[in-house]
């Protein structure tokens, strides 16, 4: 079955850098555990801007949004835990 990875912003202009600066798809493929499609398809979104700091803090507010819909869930279910054990005694 094949893996899914997440690779941060960093990672990613790190490897699109190595490329550009003349370093083979096939070497940074093999080095880094990567398909060469993938790093193709992150060379062209780096050209076209979408790696830079404003995708990455779009990233890091996802990832907060995320975690506090988690917490905002939790939080209702302690709720209706607490709502129901009042109306048990």
């Amino acid at each position: 079955m094949a893996r899914h990875r997440s690779h941060s912003i960093t990672f990613k202009r790190q490897v699109v850098q190595e490329y550009l600066s003349g370093e083979t798809l096939h070497g940074l493929a093999k080095r880094n555990d990567l398909s060469r499609n993938l790093v193709r398809v992150w060379v062209q979104k780096y050209e076209a801007g979408a790696l830079d700091d404003d995708a990455a803090a779009a990233d890091t507010i996802q990832a907060y949004e995320a975690r506090i819909a988690a917490l905002e869930r939790l939080v209702g279910r302690q709720a209706l835990e607490l709502q129901f054990l009042k109306g048990a005694l």
